[in-house]
């Protein structure tokens, strides 16, 4: 079987996640820079090998304050840990458009075994020529796992962010030509 490679299409996918807020509602956030090298035989997503690395100073939930405060000791700590990084170790087929992803998520030096949903939404010939894949990418994780632990007690009872993180990405790929020998 021949490998194929599939380059990231940052300009079609995105890295989003939701966390409850004041136990009421939720906060979302992305993470705009972000590298995925996904590596297939043939076609096959089913026995692909998946990294990803994320630019953890990329993060943006629409209000710079608390940005700022993500970046610093209480959350990510970047000035130790710029990266997020996911490798996948293995996926399980559940049909034709589900699968479970299986891997290695390394948050703040931490490395811990995850799984997620991924669904693929198909392969299709974009105008230009390219060869495209389409994949949403859901689950949860929860973020005391990796140390993340920073919370405030409310008077009303309860808990300013909850510990569990969901995850639901869109990901755009594109098959990368082969080089020809001269």
């Amino acid at each position: 079987m021949a490998k194929t490679n599939w380059a990231l299409d940052p300009t079609h996918s995105e890295v989003a996640f939701k966390i409850r807020h004041l136990m009421i509602s939720n906060v979302s956030g992305v993470f705009k820079n972000f590298k995925i090298d996904v590596k297939t035989e043939d076609d096959d997503f089913g026995k692909a090998k998946i990294n990803a690395v994320i630019d953890v100073n990329s993060i943006n939930t629409n209000n710079a304050q608390r940005d700022a405060h993500l970046l610093n000791s209480d959350f990510f700590e970047t000035d130790k840990y710029p990266e997020l990084v996911f490798n996948s170790t293995r996926i399980e087929k559940e049909d034709e458009q589900s699968y479970r992803l299986h891997g290695d998520l390394t948050i703040k030096g931490i490395t811990k075994p995850v799984t997620l949903n991924l669904e693929f939404n198909g392969i299709v010939n974009d105008p230009w020529g390219n060869e495209r894949a389409g994949f949403l990418l859901t689950g949860k994780i929860n973020r005391s796992d990796w140390g993340i632990s920073f919370n405030h007690l409310l008077d009303s009872g309860g808990v300013a962010l909850g510990e569990e993180i969901k995850i639901n990405s869109e990901i755009e790929l594109v098959k990368v030509a082969e080089a020809v020998a001269a």
